[in-house]
């Protein structure tokens, strides 16, 4: 029998209907825009109007020859940094995040310079580049363009913009190169006078380094020289190229390194912008220092007599050194299981860092390469669609090498950059897109296990398709400060001032080859998955490098492409 409501129970009920039909009004006026909400949305600023300054001042660099003078020579051509802009043009519309460009000249170019070309910057940044203005030694270096070209004009454009936009490339005389374009906000050719050219012995082949902004199959790219290392002399001008190989890379013809930091200044670089390495909090294996590692137990073997390692003294000079890392040597941790297990952990309290201080784009830029030595590297996690897996001990390997790198401008010791070491690759990032504690110290996150060095906190899978590895980055509690604990083990430019250490030049691994069987792991990890996932993680664990499957200890700094090269 159904018994009757309340008069009650008919009250609650419908006061409920009232309220949620309320909240439901409520929610669809929220969720609408209205036209003031929209004209605040467009007149927001966008974030290449603000102004990106480091957090504290620049300090006063100990004294030298040329580093942070403010103009390096280039052999009868000299060059200085111009920060301070004239916006020329904006788009609001094209480019990363659809938010546009804007283009500027250099302003308050010092006596005696001359503009070389535009800069170009995307909006979803705040403002921070530069572009270098030259000065003629010899009479000779620099010469007026005869003509120009117009490259692109916006006219046509059916794009948010302030005004129009033309964009130009400088026609060079006989025997010399443009090395920037320039942009107008009018349909007429600039003055010949506005911009100079770089006789060819100046010039190098560039290539384009990251995207600016493009639209209607019209694109705008960074620079930066083909060929880059601390033996390469080519170095953009801080321009932008509008059509691939129309634009020429400057060249430090004088080939030399005055304009480089010296000890006192490179200790000076590391208390300004060391970076704090925060660690996950689940993390299990710290890093240490290497003659922490070596006289705790570490062991060298040799192919063929793998049943009699020996030790090894802190500073490794009875490691071979020949410069072989054909795989007859490697090193692998204490036989004891007790010591095994703690020197995996690493000690936080003993560990220091390795710097390795190199020029970087024709002496223009130093890069200081921060190197930080685990003894053990974790296993791997991964995401296969919408499950995460741990890979059992796919990922552990003995001895892990992680780094960051941070360039700075040789014109007046700003941190211009940091490149975050990730696995076989990594990123490079501006200044302006860092966290930063302490003044002007960047925070970076090494990774759970992996220890790659993240910007931040968060998961990344490095994959496709929603399967790959997943790199985990958190803020726990220990932190490393990388100024408290440093040698440099590397400056090729300063001669016998810096001392290589023995295990520098150790060429053979720092941890064995693999002692598990992959495949058995990959099963392990299978059951886990429902069938129609297993297939895709076999597929990823068999695309990943050597490097992340753990497949063969690591070598060292010294051996790596980039002690000589660019970051890849």
């Amino acid at each position: 029998m159904v018994m009757p409501m309340a008069s009650s129970d008919t009250t609650i009920i419908k006061t409920f209907f009232f309220l949620f039909a309320i909240f439901s009004l409520l929610g669809n006026y929220l969720n609408q825009s209205s036209p003031l909400d929209s004209s605040l949305k467009a007149s927001k600023p966008l974030p290449v109007e603000t102004i990106f300054k480091l957090p504290s001042p620049l300090p006063t660099w100990p004294p030298g020859e040329g580093f942070a003078s403010g103009t390096i020579g280039l052999g009868g051509l000299e060059v200085c940094q111009i920060s301070s802009f004239t916006k020329t043009w904006a788009t609001h519309e094209g480019g990363p995040e659809d938010l546009g460009a804007t283009f500027f000249e250099p302003a308050s170019l010092p006596d005696g310079f001359s503009m070389l070309g535009s800069y170009a910057q995307p909006n979803n940044r705040p403002l921070f580049g530069w572009v270098l203005a030259a000065r003629d030694l010899t009479a000779g270096a620099l010469k007026q363009p005869v003509d120009y070209t117009l490259v692109w004009s916006s006219n046509s454009s059916k794009i948010k913009q302030d005004g129009n936009g033309y964009i130009w490339l400088p026609k060079p005389p006989d025997g010399y190169k443009a090395v920037g374009h320039l942009v107008t906000s009018s349909p007429e050719k600039p003055p010949l006078d506005k911009v100079r050219c770089v006789r060819s012995d100046f010039a190098d082949v560039c290539e384009t380094d990251g995207w600016i902004w493009g639209r209607d199959k019209f694109d705008v790219y960074g620079l930066q020289p083909s060929s880059r290392g601390i033996q390469a002399q080519g170095f953009s001008a801080g321009t932008f190229t509008a059509q691939t190989g129309s634009i020429s890379c400057l060249k430090n013809a004088k080939g030399s390194s005055s304009s480089m930091p010296n000890l006192n200044q490179i200790r000076a670089l590391i208390q300004a912008y060391s970076p704090w390495i925060y660690f996950h909090p689940d993390e299990q294996y710290l890093p240490s220092s290497v003659s922490w590692f070596l006289k705790n137990g570490a062991l060298l073997y040799k192919k063929g007599e793998e049943f009699k390692p020996v030790s090894i003294d802190p500073l490794g000079s009875d490691l071979p050194l020949n410069g072989s890392s054909d795989g007859a040597y490697w090193l692998d941790l204490p036989a004891d299981p007790a010591a095994k297990e703690q020197v995996k952990k690493g000690n936080l309290q003993d560990a220091g860092v390795y710097l390795h201080v190199k020029p970087m784009l024709g002496a223009t830029f130093t890069d200081v390469a921060i190197w930080v030595f685990y003894p053990f590297n974790g296993a791997a996690k991964a995401k296969v669609k919408f499950i995460n897996v741990s890979l059992g001990k796919i990922g552990e390997h003995v001895g892990d090498w992680e780094h960051v790198t941070l360039r700075v401008s040789n014109f007046d010791g700003e941190l211009k950059s940091v490149y975050f070491s990730q696995h076989n690759g990594g990123m490079w990032l501006s200044a302006s897109e860092l966290e930063f504690q302490g003044g002007n110290k960047p925070v970076t996150y090494a990774a759970l296990h992996s220890h790659a060095i993240c910007p931040r906190t968060g998961v990344v899978v490095l994959g496709n398709g929603g399967v790959g590895v997943r790199m985990e980055a958190g803020r726990g509690n220990l932190v490393m400060d990388t100024a408290a604990r440093f040698v440099a083990v590397g400056a090729e430019q300063l001669g016998s001032a810096v001392v290589e250490p023995p295990w520098l030049n150790y060429a053979g691994e720092w941890g064995p080859k693999i002692s598990y069987d992959i495949a058995e792991e990959t099963e392990k990890v299978e059951k886990l998955l429902p069938g129609l996932l297993k297939a895709t993680l076999r597929k990823m664990i068999s695309s990943l490098p050597a490097e992340v499957l753990g497949e063969q200890g690591p070598t060292g700094p010294k051996w790596k492409d980039n002690w000589i090269g660019d970051e890849r």
